[in-house]
């Protein structure tokens, strides 16, 4: 029979997640430092900790702040699996999203919660038009934030998931599973979270992140992303005298901003749509840096994406003809179902353990990224389990503790399916 959580073990997962979001871990889109913040070492120190004081001998925090830590397989010598099933790797993110702040963050606890809209704080409502998954989760334990930060479900929610299981693990040692490795990355936010992640080192064969959103989502496809930096050089000279003179590259980005198509921006599009997403823009009038995020789940699509930004930086060109603009095209990651369709058993065994633990399996794509995409064109492939967060990056981010708990029970029932698929091989 699938494992199923009793009420202890979620209230453990409950407290874990509210220790863990009451630690500002920020990311900084703007540093250069790995991680680009120290605080997110303060997660990953406790983290580590947490792990020996489960049993796993040997956690640590590595310079680059990654949680590395190792659960043995414990199938007995006679077992039709034993010395066949694949390490597993267990992964989730530590920092947080840094463009809402997540500094101090006060979550509050709905237990048994009625089906109507929340108010957080002044101004915010957390509304149930708006979220119409609140509907699914009457009657659930809800956690959310006060409206003045965001509430780190992304993806404390997982590390709290795989922290949970860990500990269940320990404390049932009838439950038999091949070598799990355990990963807590940071800057998966600001696109480097696999910066310094040694795969072989690690030790996975195959790997799950649990950085996702609704009850039984398996996702398998991740956009393809790249950033596109526009620098525009300008001349400024005295406004009073500036005539014939003045090029104003603050005047270029906002042409250049203007002249994107409206129906490619992601306010407009959803689905499989992709976008172009101008998301910061610094500078004055002698020059500007404007960033912008390009996405689309084919590489094709994200070439037309791109091949769009630079059709209107020429028409802009031509109406400031002294302006300098250079563009430069930064690879983030690629859609990871480019790799995973190479090997599909490591999707087909999550989606089979979700339906055996009573949930409708939902293969989706993920209009966004995690680890796993960059893991998987570093060979180790890495779908991604829901975690059940909601409102990601926002003041009225959401998780219901049930929809972690059915998380934590679909990675364990993953887990079994392995040593039963190993078995018969």
């Amino acid at each position: 029979m699938p494992v199923t959580l009793h009420a202890t073990d979620r209230r453990q997962l409950l407290e874990r997640f509210l220790r863990y979001v009451a630690v500002d871990t920020q990311s900084d889109d703007a540093s250069t430092t790995s991680p680009s913040t120290e605080k997110q070492k303060d997660l990953a120190r406790m983290l580590a900790e947490e792990l020996r004081a489960l049993g796993c001998a040997d956690a640590t925090m590595n310079e680059w702040g990654y949680v590395l830590a190792s659960v043995p397989a414990n199938l007995p010598a006679g077992h039709p699996a034993a010395g066949s099933v694949p390490a597993i790797g267990l992964i989730a993110h530590m920092d947080t999203y840094f463009a809402t702040p997540g500094g101090g963050v006060k979550p509050r606890v709905i237990e048994s919660y009625d089906g109507s809209d929340i108010t957080l704080g002044p101004g915010q409502v957390l509304d149930v038009t708006s979220n119409p998954n609140l509907a699914r989760c009457v009657g659930q334990t809800l956690i959310h934030t006060d409206g003045t930060t965001l509430l780190g479900a992304d993806d404390k929610a997982g590390v709290a998931e795989i922290m949970t299981l860990v500990a269940w693990l320990r404390d049932h040692p009838e439950f038999l599973h091949g070598s799990i490795r355990v990963a807590f990355t940071t800057d998966e936010e600001v696109g480097r979270g696999t910066e310094h992640f040694d795969v072989a080192a690690f030790g996975a064969d195959y790997a799950y992140t649990l950085d996702g959103s609704d009850l039984g989502e398996i996702e398998d496809e991740t956009f393809c992303a790249d950033t596109a930096v526009v620098t525009i050089t300008g001349h400024d000279v005295h406004p009073g005298y500036a005539k014939d003179k003045l090029v104003n590259a603050v005047r270029v980005a906002s042409a250049i901003v203007g002249g994107l198509d409206t129906s490619h921006l992601p306010e407009t599009t959803e689905g499989r749509q992709p976008y172009l997403h101008p998301y910061t823009i610094a500078g004055n009038v002698s020059a500007v840096e404007l960033k912008l995020l390009v996405r689309a789940f084919t590489v094709e699509e994200l070439a037309a994406r791109e091949n769009h930004l630079r059709e209107v930086i020429a028409g802009v060109s031509t109406h400031f003809p002294a302006a300098k603009i250079d563009l430069a095209i930064q690879e983030s990651y690629r859609n990871m179902a480019y790799k995973i369709r190479e090997d599909v058993k490591v999707l087909e065994y999550a989606l089979e353990a979700v339906q055996r633990i009573g949930v409708e399996p939902k293969r989706q794509a993920i209009r966004g990224g995690t680890d796993g995409a960059r893991l998987s064109f570093m060979g180790l492939l890495t779908p991604n389990i829901w975690a059940g967060g909601q409102s990601f990056h926002s003041v009225r981010e959401w998780v219901s503790l049930e929809w972690m708990a059915k998380a934590v029970e679909a990675t364990l029932e993953t887990l079994t399916v392995w040593v039963e698929r190993s078995a018969k091989r």
